[in-house]
């Protein structure tokens, strides 16, 4: 099949475009560093061409909640015309679990993203993924200063970020549910994960939990609003396995 990958060189979006072409896919890359700006729309269109199927692995570089909902909004707009236009048969987007009820940050940009897809015209499947296990390394490099880590109160179901890539480019592939959840095989405290790579690391030394009252949803994430549903498909490897292999 022919299939686009919007942020392939992005860290889930590089995932699909190798399990893609394993697959024997032709797989079309659209990155800004290829001349398409799926913000803007340019180069959409001509990108599209001959495309069957789509799959939307996008990040946003910023968190303030105004931008970020309009950046993940337009491009799911100028993504749905685009399809449309060019025959499109199905969107896949990635998305995050349980973030219905979140109201700031990026949390909400994603929201809007996926709410923008579902009003266009090209039929769109949902992976609505817990956080990656490569995110606990993400928050240890923004946490730490000095010789202390502090992490926000927070509850996930960590999950592989390959491990989401597979379960994407099987979704784009078939028809189901509109919204699937994945997630990995442990619940965790994400100060315990984090405190496993930074022993992993030698450094920081301390690596302790704190409540991010700056964070209107602090409590959701504290709470446990950010954990898989019962009927979200569980997958490994496990948090261990993973960091073994790092």
């Amino acid at each position: 099949m022919r299939i686009a990958v919007i942020g392939a060189s992005g860290r889930i979006g590089r995932e699909v475009v190798d399990v893609l072409k394993n697959n024997g896919d032709d797989v079309v890359e659209i990155t800004r560093t290829a001349g398409i700006d799926v913000l803007t729309g340019h180069g959409l269109a001509a990108a599209l061409a001959g495309v069957e199927l789509v799959v939307d692995a996008v990040n946003a570089e910023t968190t303030d909640t105004a931008a970020v909902t309009e950046f993940f909004r337009t491009i799911a707009r100028n993504v749905q015309q685009a399809a449309a236009a060019a025959g499109v048969r199905r969107i896949a987007v990635v998305s995050i679990i349980g973030i219905d009820a979140f109201t700031a940050g990026h949390y909400a940009g994603k929201l809007a993203h996926e709410r923008a897809y579902q009003e266009g015209p090209v039929p769109v499947r949902i992976l609505r993924a817990a956080q990656f296990h490569e995110f606990t390394e993400m928050v240890l490099d923004w946490t730490t200063a000095g010789d202390r880590a502090e992490i926000p109160a927070y509850r996930a179901q960590l999950v592989a970020a390959r491990t989401v890539a597979e379960h994407l480019a099987d979704l784009v592939r078939t028809d189901g549910p509109a919204v699937v959840e994945v997630a990995g095989p442990q619940q965790w405290r994400l100060v315990d994960a984090v405190a496993r790579v930074a022993a992993r690391r030698g450094k920081p030394a301390q690596v302790v939990e704190v409540l991010d009252t700056t964070d209107p949803d602090h409590h959701l994430q504290a709470e446990g609003a950010l954990l898989p549903g019962p009927g979200a498909v569980i997958a490994g490897p496990t948090f261990e396995e993973w960091l073994e292999r790092r």
